[in-house]
């Protein structure tokens, strides 16, 4: 989804398009990684200096509660953040950091058995699964 269609659902939802979302939302539909938000407001005020760090965060967690961003953690390191309409998960390796975008589906099974044995609903776009990737795992097996 890009950026024009992000913003023209939140004025449908009406929701204020600000300078500060419209920049937000403009750096996660650009660069397709994933970013901090220290890495998304050093772009933001790269392009608007006026805009205060606090206010960057603020409207990360807005959007968030609107549906807009995600945030994951991808291991030991700060939160990262991509676009909601991007939901995929994350597999980790432990040993050279790869990140593996792995389908939104993935997980389904998995989160279906534990809502069925537990009657707990997962939320596994949240998280990482941390391992080791195919070039890691061959090169020095897993200890445990």
């Amino acid at each position: 989804m890009d950026t024009d269609a992000i913003l023209s659902d939140l004025r449908e939802q009406g929701v204020r398009v600000t300078t500060v979302r419209r920049a937000v939302i403009t750096v996660l539909a650009a660069d397709h990684s994933h970013q901090s938000a220290d890495d998304l407001a050093a772009a933001v005020q790269a392009d608007h200096p006026d805009v205060h760090r606090s206010t960057i965060y603020r409207t990360l967690d807005s959007l968030e509660k609107l549906g807009v961003v995600d945030h994951v953690h991808l291991g030991h390191g700060r939160a990262v953040y991509h676009l909601s309409a991007e939901t995929h998960h994350h597999l980790v390796c432990e040993v050279c950091g790869r990140v593996v975008h792995a389908p939104a589906d993935l997980f389904d099974p998995l989160a279906a058995e534990v809502l069925e044995r537990y009657g707990f609903k997962v939320r596994p776009d949240h998280f990482a699964v941390l391992g080791r990737c195919r070039e890691c795992a061959a090169e020095a097996p897993a200890d445990r």
